[in-house]
């Protein structure tokens, strides 16, 4: 396998790009990104410690990212991935974030939830889930 096509090495494992190209993109919606990478929720500031700047195995983590006509918190270009933190804001709307999760399904992205709360409370775990979870999809 080309080397070019291997993003990073995640416990000696190689971990391959998946670069989901055209990426549907909302431009109504950059003033309302801005204001939410601004502003931040306390969990979302928390998570981004752990991976901005390459932390989290040289991986680059975008935040409040639009793809089509929504901003998703996290979002790993190189692997196609969004990470989702899900908060009070989501109670009662599962009927929104199944249409939401199967839009990004059907252009070919994968997506990693955690809620607000096992942020705070289990950042060490949700760390290492993370890590599984992008070995389970993106290992060579």
């Amino acid at each position: 396998m080309k080397t070019d096509l291997i993003l990073t090495h995640i416990s000696n494992k190689p971990i391959r790009r998946n670069f989901v190209k055209n990426i549907p993109y909302n431009p109504d919606l950059k003033e309302r990104a801005r204001l939410l990478r601004k502003k931040g929720n306390f969990s979302e500031v928390v998570f981004w410690k752990q991976v901005h700047k390459g932390i989290f195995w040289n991986i680059d983590f975008d935040r409040q990212r639009i793809i089509g006509n929504y901003i998703v918190d996290f979002y790993v270009k190189a692997l196609g991935l969004i990470v989702e933190i899900d908060g009070s804001s989501h109670n009662d709307k599962e009927t929104y974030d199944n249409n939401r999760e199967s839009y990004f399904s059907s252009i070919g992205l994968a997506l990693f939830k955690v809620t607000d709360f096992r942020v705070l409370n289990d950042l060490d775990n949700v760390m290492l889930e993370l890590e599984a979870f992008i070995i389970l999809k993106y290992s060579v």
